[in-house]
């Protein structure tokens, strides 16, 4: 960094050699902080001017560049605190909000299906391309499958189906937490779609590595927000 002393110098100083003085040292040296500031930058400044060569002063262009680029990087850090701070305030928002959707149903990809009392369980299956035919293979707690269920041809979409909450016997199955898996052929190739379930949610949290909103339904599983599809009452 360099200074200027009139319109009429002609040469830039080199700061090297002045900041290897003892005031300089001092002027440059942040007060508990490893960052220099506005103050730190004026004290080098002035120490500079006392410490130029009055043969070899520093042209006015280079000291005008200086400023501007101090100028640019302080506004630049100023920026970046405050979009820091408007972050977590939004975050702190985004927070609030989603405590409003606890005892609300979602539906999303990834929640189980839910059986109770027997009830038949709904769902969908996305399906972006449609598909000649689709899967769905149901497991229970320990991964064990219980049902599968074939349905034909479907549509672009996201068609719905239902399980009655039997077994592949007709036994009624207990009452729990199963998963759903659907495989789609399409074109021959088959594939894993995704499954969207609904479910009760009882919390709401932040994701530590993303800052994403994380929903916990009944059951105590856990989706990101942006999985859900819709919301009930």
């Amino acid at each position: 960094m360099t200074a200027v002393n009139s319109a009429s110098t002609s040469a830039t100083a080199n700061l090297a050699s002045i900041v290897r003085t003892a005031d300089a040292k001092n002027a440059a040296q942040p007060k508990g902080s490893d960052v220099m500031g506005k103050s730190d930058f004026l004290k080098l400044f002035t120490t500079q001017l006392k410490n130029q060569d009055p043969t070899d002063p520093v042209k006015n262009e280079a000291f005008v560049a200086q400023m501007a680029q101090f100028s640019q990087l302080e506004a630049t850090t100023n920026m970046s605190t405050a979009l820091t701070q408007m972050a977590a305030s939004m975050q702190g928002d985004r927070m609030m909000n989603g405590a409003g959707l606890i005892g609300r149903t979602v539906t999303a990809a990834g929640l189980p299906a839910s059986l109770s009392g027997g009830q038949p369980v709904s769902g969908t299956v996305t399906l972006p391309n449609g598909a000649s035919s689709v899967q769905l293979d149901i497991f229970d707690a320990t991964g064990k499958p219980v049902r599968s269920m074939v349905a034909g041809s479907q549509k672009p979409g996201a068609p719905g189906f239902t399980w009655d909450g039997q077994d592949n016997s007709g036994n009624t199955l207990p009452d729990g937490l199963y998963s759903v898996v659907a495989t789609a052929t399409v074109s021959g190739a088959k594939s894993t779609a995704p499954v969207n379930m609904t479910g009760i949610v009882q919390g709401i949290s932040t994701d530590a590595t993303t800052k994403d909103l994380v929903i916990e339904v009944k059951g105590g599983q856990t989706v990101p927000l942006s999985s859900v599809s819709s919301f009930g009452g």
